[in-house]
């Protein structure tokens, strides 16, 4: 994409995005809307949306608003705040922004992304990398048409690539390395026993003089990976071809190197080699993570999600994702407070959608995202992490943990309502709790609405109705309401049933996680 084909379509989007996309009544001019006469789902979406509006604060550094974790954490952290804020974009665009900018405009001199921005100061202690900054500024730019976005993101995390390479390759490996506990950001972990848990001097260019450091990490190095394929999209939107094909290529060198450093196929995960050439074999959300930015092909996932992500005698827990295998000899058990030693995190949860959608696997997110509203419910507390097998949350977070809330909202949306992808429109078809509700979203084009009364789902586009709908399922349409196919995401083999206006129907028969064409004609049976 050049930069003229960037901007048409970023101003296309632009208006849907200043206004917002899912909102409570506070915001009369919101894009999307959403009620219920289930009282369980309206008092946990306005509390989830009380809950962001409370965490919203401004910093001594930085004086625009950020959506700060909450709970305990007063500030915005490298690993997630990104991503945060992009989901959060459905809500305030402006503060999607800035928890962006607020990394890229106290970047220092050498290059180094601040690890965390928090009410007590600016840290540089560690890396503290997960999503890619790269990755979700791109998506952003792209959602907005802003191309000061994308200028600034695209020179900060070029620098900051070069950081990393600077300081974080002693080795001369080509992956990253990790030199502390929260270069991860996994508290507690039994993957990180003995590590100290920053960097020496609070410096991140500063390894600690630890048996076993530095370490080659499959997760941070996926980390740059990500970044280094957001980076070519980004050159090439500028105009810059021959950028662009350097960061593919430096993107594919790192992804080799960690398949045949950092990959164990016999058991379908990636691990840490120490500084003695060593794997430290502990099962860890470093699998999921990997995934997270596509380093594998299909074939491989297959494996590994077999193996590991859908097994469930180690990650494929009753309320996934357990930080640690549920089978590896290093689960902690009891479960204590901010632990990635096997609590299912919410910040896990909240990255599935990067990669199990994209690696095929929309019925397993569903089931994936159903309990996490399950256990949610319950408590509407919007809490940290919970107990895998259980769904029980560990213990109260005060004030309401942002990530927690941005899984209700996010989730609930990806199961019942109605999303727009790129130039397309994606219908999501569940009957939320066999109850009355109202799913509303404008967008580029016209309004979009799903009414659900009972088991039966009524598709609404530019006022007209396309279709009524029973049974589970997504259906994907163009801007111009044209049926393009279906996807499976019950979790068994369903039949739905699409009636047209004037009587016209149709009956799918889907598979689970099985995307089909639409029929050529109404009444056609698609198996």
């Amino acid at each position: 994409m050049n930069r003229r084909a960037f901007l048409r379509q970023g101003l296309a989007a632009a208006a849907l995005t200043r206004a917002g996309s899912i909102v409570s009544a506070s915001l009369p001019d919101a894009a999307c809307r959403f009620t219920s006469d289930d009282p369980v789902l309206s008092r946990a979406w306005n509390q989830a949306l009380a809950t962001l509006a409370r965490n919203i604060v401004t910093m001594p550094s930085y004086r625009r608003p950020v959506l700060t974790e909450g709970s305990v954490y007063h500030g915005v952290w490298l690993e997630c705040a990104p991503q945060e804020g992009l989901v959060y974009s459905a809500w305030q665009p402006e503060i999607a922004r800035n928890n962006h900018t607020v990394f890229f405009d106290l970047q220092r001199a050498d290059g180094y992304l601040p690890c965390a921005v928090k009410t007590s100061g600016v840290e540089h202690s560690q890396l503290q990398i997960v999503v890619p900054i790269a990755a979700t500024a791109w998506e952003l730019a792209q959602q907005t048409g802003d191309e000061a976005l994308l200028q600034q993101a695209y020179h900060a995390a070029s620098r900051y690539d070069a950081w990393l390479m600077r300081y974080r390759n002693t080795r001369g490996t080509g992956l990253i390395e990790a030199f502390c506990t929260f270069d991860t950001g996994q508290d507690n972990s039994p993957r990180w026993k003995g590590v100290p848990n920053q960097c020496r001097d609070k410096d991140a260019r500063l390894c600690p003089r630890v048996a076993g450091l530095p370490r080659l990490c499959p997760d941070l190095s996926a980390t740059a990976y990500g970044s280094r394929t957001a980076l070519a999209a980004m050159a090439r939107a500028l105009g810059r071809g021959a950028e662009s094909d350097r960061w593919l290529e430096s993107a594919q060198h790192i992804r080799e190197l960690i398949l045949r450093y950092l990959y164990s196929p016999d058991d379908g995960a990636f691990y840490d080699l120490d500084a003695s050439s060593h794997f430290v074999r502990i099962r860890s959300v470093a699998i999921p993570r990997v995934l997270g930015e596509h380093v594998v092909d299909q074939r491989t996932f297959d494996h590994i999600y077999a193996l590991q992500m859908h097994n469930p005698r180690a990650f494929w827990a009753p309320y996934p994702f357990p930080s640690i295998a549920l089978d590896d000899p290093a689960f902690v058990r009891p479960i204590p407070r901010n632990s990635w030693g096997g609590a299912a995190q919410a910040l896990t949860a909240l990255r599935a959608p990067r990669w199990m959608e994209h690696y095929g696997r929309p019925a397993d997110l569903a089931c994936l995202m159903q309990r996490w509203i399950e256990a949610i419910t319950r408590h509407v507390e919007f809490r940290q992490q919970m107990d895998p097998l259980t769904g029980n949350f560990t213990e109260s977070d005060p004030g309401g943990y942002s990530p927690a809330a941005l899984v209700f909202l996010d989730f609930l949306w990806r199961l019942h309502g109605v999303r727009a992808e790129g130039g397309l429109i994606e219908w999501n078809l569940r009957s939320p709790r066999g109850r009355s509700a109202i799913f509303t979203r404008k967008m580029t084009g016209g309004t979009a609405e799903i009414l659900y009364r009972g088991e039966t789902a009524t598709l609404r586009w530019r006022g007209k109705t396309l279709a009524t709908v029973r049974g589970t399922c997504r259906l994907v349409t163009g801007r111009q309401g044209r049926f393009l196919r279906a996807v499976g995401t019950a979790q068994e083999n369903s039949t739905v049933s699409v009636t047209f206006p004037g009587g016209p129907k149709s009956t799918l028969h889907l598979q689970p996680n099985r995307s089909i064409p639409w029929p050529l004609a109404p009444g056609q049976q698609t198996l």
